[in-house]
């Protein structure tokens, strides 16, 4: 290890900031651009080097106080340390950054935001217990932070949080990972891990592991859904406003978040998912809402784009973060929807899968960055392709 001073260039994705010295790219977390630090510094694989800052020389303007007593410590949060108008500014950046290195697409269109309030915002968390401890990954490792709080969670799952906080260390120790889902009134928790019985049955106290009702859909333990309380709707709105026709296909559909306002604005819709319990919820969601007009399909993509011989009017897409692949890409390609909407969670895999879209014939029609994530580093990015 050395102590080196370095100046800060830019944010890459994942929240570090990207200094160089002597022909080595360094990455710092909880810096800004425009900052000089001295940080110590190693090796890490492939030539590429690591700091940790030890003294903050020259600080950014647009630095602020962080509003999380655990913050530079638990692993959940990355840029609390900026104005949040300031975050919005680096994620777009960012983004281009990716889809120009990752895709070698160079857009220079507008690319929109979407944005609601930055705390408070989170329906869904996953905790850590080990030790006597609850509370999240510490920056870089897999030792727990213990918490009593977070900031970015809704006010419900602090409700939670802080009483498993008070319980837990009571509690003979074990080890265990745990998610909460919440919409403010039902707590819904999924727990795989052997736990003892005092612990299940603080859960039972403060809520259960079947499913829950959240804006009008059924959304079940293992069934995915969106985390931001205050964007779920603006992001539906964001993908589909001002399209229809006559034939769509809602690819990794899930619950049905993106199928029952489909079903709404297209003669026919065909919802493809994979899981079983989603596809359960998406059954369950789309019979209560009294619609006719879709048809489920239990599939994977892959092998429902590869038999599929007629191309809808549309295709959305809602991949999980390895984004949509190359079989997915390559049968787009042979069908050729008129208009394709990728909604994804990674801007490498999506500069990936867009750069054989955009060198296929498809051109970018639209770019909007949803903040559903404020705080963090995870982009959300809406993409139109026609």
């Amino acid at each position: 290890m050395s102590e080196l001073d370095l100046s800060i260039e830019k944010l890459v994705y994942g929240g570090d900031g990207l200094a160089r010295q002597g022909g080595h790219v360094v990455l710092v977390p909880f810096v800004l651009p425009g900052e000089t630090v001295r940080a110590e510094v190693s090796r890490s694989k492939n030539d590429l080097m690591r700091g940790q800052v030890l003294e903050m020389l020259t600080p950014s303007a647009e630095r602020v106080a962080p509003g999380c007593p655990y913050f530079l410590k638990c692993g959940g949060c990355q840029y609390q340390h900026a104005g949040y108008a300031y975050q919005l500014e680096q994620k777009v950046a960012i983004l281009r950054e990716v889809l120009r290195r990752v895709g070698r697409i160079e857009y220079d269109g507008q690319i929109e935001i979407v944005s609601a309030e930055p705390w408070r915002y989170r329906n869904r968390a996953q905790l850590h217990i080990g030790g006597g401890r609850i509370g999240y990954y510490e920056h870089g490792s897999h030792s727990i932070r213990a918490i009593d709080q977070c900031p970015i969670s809704s006010p419900k799952l602090n409700e939670i949080i802080g009483r498993l906080a008070s319980e837990v260390p009571r509690m003979r120790p074990f080890d265990a990972t745990l998610e909460f889902f919440t919409n403010e009134s039902d707590v819904q928790f999924h727990l795989q891990d052997r736990v003892p019985a005092q612990f299940r049955g603080l859960l039972k106290e403060l809520g259960s592991s079947g499913p829950i009702e959240y804006e009008g859909f059924r959304v079940s333990g293992s069934s995915f859904f969106q985390v931001n309380r205050f964007l779920v709707q603006r992001l539906v709105e964001t993908a589909i406003v001002g399209l229809s026709g006559s034939t769509a296909v809602d690819l990794f559909a899930g619950v049905g978040l993106f199928t029952l306002p489909l079903a709404r604005q297209f003669e026919r819709v065909t919802a493809v998912e994979i899981s079983a319990a989603a596809f359960d919820d998406l059954r369950a969601n789309l019979e209560r809402a009294g619609i006719g007009n879709v048809e489920g399909r239990r599939s994977t993509t892959d092998e429902y784009l590869t038999n599929l011989t007629e191309a809808p009017d549309l295709m959305l897409a809602d991949p999980p973060r390895a984004g949509l692949g190359k079989i997915a890409v390559r049968e787009l390609l042979r069908l050729r929807p008129a208009k394709i909407v990728i909604v994804a969670c990674d801007p490498a895999t999506l500069a990936r899968d867009l750069a054989p879209l955009v060198g296929g014939g498809y051109s970018i029609q639209g770019v909007t960055l949803v903040d559903l994530f404020p705080q963090t580093a995870h982009l959300e990015t809406v993409v139109r392709l026609g």
